[in-house]
């Protein structure tokens, strides 16, 4: 629902379904598809509500109210399998559902792959992950925080002109998955955040920035007003950029760039992609991968994380790990599925990662600056110019150029391009300036020389 106008009525958008009443739903399917004549089944529940509130110069846009809700099953006539998922949790919306599932299940192909991921590999315990913080936010308040936010940006400097608005989330979720082997487990989550783009003006052009906050904890919220602040700061500082002419060069991708960078990484080691022959990583495991300082690890059970997950979305048990030591490929992401077709097991990443930390060095950004010396700050990248099968990489960027340790002016319209096992092995230095805020955690990274393309 979207209300153009400022609403007053108070809401509790974080308040979620019962778990136990989710975790019912779950066995109820279960139940169903083992009545049905399942060897196997899986089946996950899920709910969510939230509230969206967006602002520009200075009036209500948006107010969003979100509830949604979900099922899906799995079932499994030996090594047949059939899915099949719904938004109604009535009883007869579950049993045409399950049987839907049945029915496909009889008439695929047989799959020696396809099963349910290892009994012993379960969660037998389901750790308190510090995931469930709800912000009691009404409708009134939230406008308020979006405001501030963009008034903060708007009144920081003159040459701030226009808005592309300020907004407030919050989002809490309930997620359950159950399978045949017994395993049923749940816990709910939160997230929220807030954000700001605005855009500033010179005699000669006009540039846009922003910057958001994020976290499963709103007491660990930016302020509203730093937040804009920060944004205002960032569309400010690229007023009057150059393009370059084309060379090869260092470059230091922000820490909140960089993040993007290790993701790249992470869909190469992906099993997917792997046993499909469509990654540069393939048989690499053992092999160099980076510079021998490097170290990635795999941490799921952070507190308060963005990643965080005490099982994956098998029910398999997440586990801290590493997968890059001493610059050495360590381990892949791997679901049960994935790991049968490699031959290996299942690394519990059914799902995806969980709260990947690339280890920091010594320098914040300032610091990798002057170790590069001269080269390109990468702030801002565009376009989708990778491909993981050849490694071949090349995205639109901006940022700012750097001369004798110091930023000199800022950049725009130029291309950086490489490719990904040069990129990964020419990494010369990790930031001590983290970014916390989503589930890939990096500092700004200093590559020793990629391709600019400009004038």
């Amino acid at each position: 629902m979207t209300h153009p106008q400022r609403a007053t009525a108070p809401v509790a958008p974080v308040a979620s379904a019962d778990p136990a009443r989710l975790q019912s739903l779950v066995g109820d399917l279960l139940e169903e598809a083992r009545r049905r004549g399942a060897s196997a089944a899986e089946a996950g529940v899920s709910n969510e509500t939230g509230l969206s509130v967006n602002v520009r110069m200075g009036e209500v846009e948006t107010v969003e109210y979100h509830r949604d809700q979900g099922l899906g099953v799995t079932v499994y006539f030996g090594a047949r399998k059939g899915s099949a998922s719904t938004a109604d949790l009535r009883p007869e919306a579950i049993r045409e559902t399950v049987q839907a599932a049945c029915d496909i299940a009889r008439y695929t192909a047989e799959d020696p792959c396809a099963g349910l991921a290892d009994p012993a590999r379960m969660a037998h315990a389901i750790p308190d992950l510090d995931l469930d913080h709800p912000w009691e936010l009404d409708t009134e308040h939230a406008i308020e925080v979006a405001l501030a936010c963009e008034n903060a940006a708007r009144e920081l400097d003159a040459r701030i002109t226009n808005s592309e608005g300020a907004g407030v989330d919050t989002h809490r979720a309930v997620h359950v998955y159950g399978n045949t082997h017994g395993f049923l487990g749940a816990y709910p989550s939160t997230r929220h955040s807030v954000s700001c783009s605005v855009i500033a003006q010179s005699a000669r052009e006009m540039q846009r920035d922003y910057w958001y906050s994020a976290a499963r904890d709103p007491a660990d919220l930016e302020a509203a007003e730093a937040v804009g602040r920060r944004a205002a700061e960032r569309a400010v500082r690229r007023l009057d950029a150059r393009r370059l002419k084309t060379r090869e060069a260092p470059v230091v991708y922000a820490a909140d760039v960089a993040g993007g960078l290790l993701r790249l990484f992470l869909g190469a080691i992906r099993g997917t992609n792997l046993y499909r022959k469509a990654s540069f990583l393939v048989d690499h495991l053992g092999k160099p991968v980076f510079p021998g300082f490097v170290r990635i690890d795999e941490r799921p059970h952070l507190k308060k994380a963005m990643g965080s997950a005490p099982f994956d979305a098998e029910g398999v048990e997440t586990r801290d790990r590493a997968l890059v030591e001493d610059g050495v490929l360590q381990g892949y992401l791997l679901d049960s599925y994935a790991a049968r077709k490699l031959g290996m097991e299942t690394t519990g990443n059914a799902g995806g990662a969980h709260n990947v930390l690339i280890e920091p060095g010594e320098h914040d950004l300032e610091g990798l600056l002057r170790e590069m010396g001269t080269g390109l700050l990468i702030t801002e990248l565009m376009g989708h110019g990778s491909n993981l099968l050849t490694g071949d990489y090349s995205r639109g960027a901006a940022g700012f150029w750097v001369e004798g340790g110091e930023i000199r002016h800022p950049v725009e319209e130029v291309t950086v391009a490489g490719n990904l096992r040069d990129i990964f092995m020419g990494l010369a230095a990790v930031g001590n300036d983290v970014d916390r805020r989503g589930n890939v955690r990096s500092g700004s990274l200093l590559i020793e020389r990629m391709t600019i393309a400009g004038q």
